[in-house]
């Protein structure tokens, strides 16, 4: 998200009509945090701010966090807005079929700030992997075309209840859970990938087996990612990230 944002866990909000949604505490964030979230030199300008409201205990609101993503279906189609985009989504798809990969189609995430598209993959046995991109870039900071792979544990004796696995060249925002062995391989082709992925799947066991009854594949993948997001709500929670609006 975190979610996701890479993950990219800030959303644009909730449904209209929706309970009051909960919003980040930017006054909880770690200086590095901030940095990655706004930028250095934003980050910089708001430090007096959230130092105050820190010694007043009080949250300072930043973008609303979504309790559940929404995974609009899409149809098919020549996907990419301009013409380079359309080569790097087509060549990933390609190759990601290649290696192995069960393509879901796409999905729209409508309460995500940005880089809302994404195509889904099951990688037998245990991998969910979403090739995600954004077809309208709302910022100068909008990432290139990534990979995000997750994998649940069915032993959590180790502490680790999943593995997560990016390309992409920005941070997971903010700090993943504690219960989440999350990695950054910035640049990393396809296969690298998989296989950095797996490699720390097997340091800490076997992962939940995935699309094992024909046709539930979607309910997998989603099963997956639901499971990230729920992990990561409860240690932002804790940590006092997120503050209910209103």
């Amino acid at each position: 998200m975190s979610e996701p944002l890479p993950a990219f866990p800030v959303s644009a909000g909730e449904p209209s009509g929706a309970a009051a949604p909960l919003r980040l505490n930017l006054a909880a964030l770690t200086a590095e945090e901030l940095q990655h979230l706004l930028g250095e030199a934003a980050a910089q300008r708001r430090m007096p701010e959230l130092s105050q409201a820190r010694l007043e205990g009080r949250a300072v609101l930043g973008d609303p966090i979504a309790k559940e993503q929404q995974y609009q279906a899409q149809a098919e189609r020549s996907w990419g807005s301009a013409p380079e985009l359309a080569r790097q989504l087509g060549a990933l798809r390609q190759e990601l079929t290649l290696l192995g990969g069960t393509d879901l189609g796409v999905f729209y995430q409508p309460l995500l700030a940005e880089v809302r598209h994404l195509r889904a993959f099951l990688f037998a046995p245990d991998v969910a992997l979403a090739l995600r991109w954004s077809e309208t870039p709302e910022s100068v900071r909008a990432p290139a075309p990534f990979l995000l792979a997750a994998t649940l544990m069915r032993d959590r004796a180790s502490g680790t209840a999943a593995v997560l696995s990016s390309t992409s060249a920005l941070p997971f925002v903010p700090t993943q859970s504690e219960e989440i062995d999350a990695r950054l391989y910035q640049g990393s082709g396809v296969q690298a990938l998989l296989d950095a992925h797996r490699t720390q799947v097997s340091r800490h066991g076997r992962g939940v087996r995935l699309g094992q009854v024909e046709g539930h594949e979607q309910a997998d993948w989603r099963k997956v990612y639901t499971a990230v997001r729920q992990l990561n709500l409860a240690a932002w929670t804790r940590r006092g990230l997120l503050v209910q609006e209103g």
